[in-house]
């Protein structure tokens, strides 16, 4: 019996998504990623004494936004509590968050396995938190730096049940909750970043066994590929031990990118040791129905609304749907040209193709791109209508629109690459090609008529794309029989 068939992997993952706010949570700071050290504090985030924390009523807002796209309870009264410990980076002395009371309890999160499998996996809770400051042991050689301008950013962590079963579940659960935080525009989901964190609890216990191994937490995973990377290193790793008759506490590991292993920070603190209380400088705050559909109301359409109106409604392949709707941006785009042409396949393969590529050429945003939905629609319309070539469209007109005003139409018709279809001037051009290539002729008649293309591409080139290539190709069959 394998490795595999004899113990079962037992993950929860707990994802802390740094929300999009313009301040902390608790106070005025700015929240702008990448200033200066310690220039983004306060007497406040600091903990100097005699401040008082102030409610950011966004972040409540994202947080039950969160939580009604993943169909949790949202709770009705609420109450923040103090999470007591000691770390230099967290000025205080203890964190600001939900204990008794998290904001959203219950809710799942649905992922397509490559099997085509559909998984929900149930949360526990989602609560809203303060961050910690962010100690820095590689800039000094004697010494460990904090830089508190993370102190007070706002949080949400969501935390599974132990219900993920292999690193790859993990991994499609990550992706999902950041494919939804950027989609709601709460969360920028850049884990490089520090905007979306991941911690993996994992154990191992016999399969058919109901009673939970020993658990560790691996924490500082920095990307989705390395979650997945440290579950499956820690199952390994724990199936040799209990194989070998070693015993393991539980307690925080690190991760190592450099060779894919983890290894032992400290030993894991129990509930009991952080001391919660209510926290007392705040006052409860309520979540009434009517906050709740207010909010509801304002909410864009979710990724998986996307891909089911893409399939069925604009019949686009599976795969389509699914890059189109990875990017919010990106599909507002492709849905706003929808707005102005039925061409939906077209209009996905020049937003996946043309278009992509050329704002990775620009290095810019499609929020920079020059080209509107409705002149893109035009476009996209033109080629249906076999007013200009593909090619003239992608190679010709799409660039001067990029730097030009114009409509597409009055681009085509200054550049002369509008189609021509006069069956005379085309045949002359195929006459003049078949006799340029005399052995070709004689090729493809004993057989080899993939030499059809090349006959093709002459004619156009000597057409300068203008000539209707259904027409070309009419005209070459009729002429070589």
């Amino acid at each position: 019996m394998s490795q595999e068939q004899k113990y079962e992997l037992v993950v929860g993952l707990e994802i802390h998504a740094q929300l999009q706010t313009a301040s902390k949570a608790f106070c005025s700071d700015e929240t702008t990623f990448g200033a200066l050290p310690n220039t983004q504090v306060s007497a406040i985030s600091l903990g100097h004494p005699g401040t008082l924390p102030v409610q950011n009523k966004k972040v409540i807002e994202h947080a039950i936004m969160l939580g009604l796209a993943l169909k949790c309870t949202i709770t009705e009264e609420n109450q923040y509590a103090r999470k007591n410990y000691f770390y230099a980076d967290l000025p205080k002395g203890y964190q600001i968050t939900q204990d008794k009371t998290p904001i959203c309890t219950a809710g799942f999160v649905e992922i397509n396995t490559a099997q085509n499998e559909n998984i929900k996996i149930p949360l526990i809770r989602i609560h809203i938190e303060e961050d910690s400051g962010k100690s820095m042991h590689d800039q000094d050689l004697e010494d460990s730096l904090i830089d508190y301008n993370r102190a007070g950013m706002p949080l949400v962590e969501i935390v599974t049940e132990p219900a993920i079963r292999t690193p790859e579940e993990a991994y499609l659960f990550i992706s999902e909750v950041r494919k939804l935080v950027r989609h709601l525009d709460i969360c920028d989901g850049n884990m490089e970043e520090g905007s979306l964190r991941c911690d993996a609890n994992v154990s191992i216990r016999p399969f058919g066994s109901n009673i939970f191994g020993t658990k560790v937490e691996v924490k500082n995973m920095n990307s989705m590929s390395n979650v997945k990377r440290a579950i499956s290193f820690e199952y390994q790793r724990q199936v040799t031990m209990i194989e070998a008759g070693q015993f393991f506490e539980s307690e925080t590991r690190g991760f190592n990118p450099l060779d894919g292993s983890t290894f032992s920070m400290r030993a894991k603190e129990l509930v009991k040791d952080y001391r919660y209380f209510p926290e007392p400088d705040l006052p409860p705050f309520i979540v009434d129905k009517a906050w709740q559909e207010s909010i509801k109301a304002i909410m864009p359409m979710l990724p998986r609304e996307l891909e089911t109106l893409m399939q069925e409604k604009m019949e686009l392949p599976k795969q389509d749907s699914l890059v189109l709707s990875e990017d919010k941006q990106l599909s507002n785009y492709f849905l706003a040209i929808t707005e102005h042409t039925k061409q939906y396949k077209a209009a996905a393969n020049w937003v996946l193709g043309v278009v992509k590529n050329f704002l990775n050429e620009k290095a810019i945003h499609i929020n920079q791109f020059n080209i509107d939905a409705k002149r893109m629609a035009e476009l996209i319309d033109l080629v249906a209508e076999e007013k200009i070539s593909n090619t003239a469209a992608a190679q010709t007109v799409f660039p001067e629109m990029a730097v030009s005003k114009d409509s597409p139409l009055e681009i085509a018709t200054r550049l002369n690459v509008i189609q021509n279809k006069d069956e005379g001037f085309i045949g002359e051009l195929v006459d003049n090609v078949l006799n340029l290539y005399p052995e070709k002729v004689i090729e493809y008649k004993a057989g080899k008529t993939n030499l059809l293309g090349l006959f093709v591409g002459e004619v156009m080139k000597a057409s300068k794309g203008k000539a209707d290539p259904k027409i070309v190709n009419t005209e070459i069959i009729k002429k070589l029989k």
